[in-house]
């Protein structure tokens, strides 16, 4: 794992405003596309009431399908995005979350396709093709369940790279671990057991408190503005009566912990050192 570049850099308010907006957007596409759309349109072990389903309820089919490739663009963007807020904490960590939500936005798409094919069948029929509609979304939603698999692979990277930090709750970050993990057993048991019954429901709960964790800190904590990211604010600014570079490290710390501004802390980091170099 590559060193993390500077942990103690904040990110721009705006950029965890935009990526905590784009991670709500997939929350809210995935959710109305899987729970909602999917739920008046497919019928467990029955073709025709699938079929009839999708006949009665174009609309409403297009629009699962809609929602689906919205899915695909705000997953896509929002891989890109937690690459762009991370990246000076751990590239490594950063580019893996990165690469895994790419592959999530693959799983999406393939899940389109085949809701895109069970419409466009049951609309124009090939030959006896009354079962088809019905395993396409049958498909679909083993995409979903397939993909259970990268959704935790992107959690676990997301956990280091918060515990990677000095600005982000640690409880968030082992969270996100865990719940990566979690992702992760839920995708291998609903197709490696003949009957996981409840389980495979029961690991996906900690991983939706930590994604929306997430979510929340993002768009609250993150994305207000830090009055301790200006240097007239900073508290070892203030604190300093010789001026810049002449604190302790233990003022160094503080002002990590803090949220000092940028410059007080390299500034500080620069003064500790060559202070350090001289007493040797």
């Amino acid at each position: 794992m590559l060193a993390a570049t500077d942990p103690t850099v904040r990110p721009i308010p705006r950029d965890a405003r935009t990526t905590g907006l784009l991670y709500l957007a997939v929350a809210v596409t995935g959710g109305l596309s899987f729970m909602v759309v999917r739920s008046r349109i497919f019928e467990e072990g029955s073709p025709a009431a699938t079929l009839a389903n999708i006949l009665e309820h174009e609309t409403l089919a297009r629009a699962g399908i809609g929602l689906q490739l919205a899915l695909v663009i705000v997953s896509a963007l929002v891989a890109l995005w937690f690459y762009r807020l991370f990246r000076s904490v751990s590239t490594f960590n950063a580019g893996a979350i990165a690469v895994f939500g790419l592959v999530n936005a693959v799983a999406h798409l393939g899940s389109a396709a085949f809701l895109a094919t069970a419409l466009q069948v049951a609309l124009e029929p090939v030959g006896d093709a009354s079962d088809l509609p019905h395993v396409m979304y049958l498909i679909s939603d083993n995409f979903w369940g397939v993909a259970n698999l990268f959704f935790g692979l992107w959690l676990i990277p997301m956990g280091a790279v918060v515990l990677g930090s000095r600005w982000a709750p640690r409880a968030l970050g082992w969270l996100l671990v865990a719940g990566g993990v979690s992702y992760v057993l839920s995708g291998l048991l609903a197709f490696l057991t003949p009957n996981p019954g409840p389980l495979v429901y029961i690991l996906t709960i900690p991983p939706t408190i930590a994604e929306f964790w997430m979510i929340g800190w993002l768009l609250y904590r993150m994305a207000a503005p830090h009055r301790s990211r200006t240097h007239t604010n900073c508290p070892v600014g203030r604190s300093t009566p010789r001026g810049i570079g002449s604190g302790s490290l233990d003022a160094v710390k503080r002002n990590m912990e803090g949220g000092g501004c940028v410059r007080c802390v390299r500034a500080e980091s620069i003064g500790s050192s060559y202070r350090s170099a001289n007493e040797d």
